[in-house]
């Protein structure tokens, strides 16, 4: 793929894997004190990221929100 669609496949959140998501969750619960969802948030909010670093993030509160649905 290459030119405009190769572009958006590389900076969209379809560029974002489970594994990476996990990895990211787990960093961010060391680097938030375990709270994972609001420091993806507090990270989100601070601005500056690269477009694959905000899907990532994006993609971290999804999935920690997804988590907390099936939680009982």
């Amino acid at each position: 793929m290459s030119g405009f669609w190769g572009y958006l496949n590389s900076v969209g959140e379809g560029s974002v894997g489970a594994a990476e998501i996990r990895a990211e969750a787990w960093a961010l619960g060391g680097r938030h004190r375990g709270e994972v969802l609001e420091g993806a948030r507090a990270e989100l909010a601070g601005g500056g990221h690269s477009p694959h670093r905000t899907a990532l993030l994006k993609a971290v509160v999804r999935n920690q929100l997804a988590l907390a649905a099936k939680a009982p």
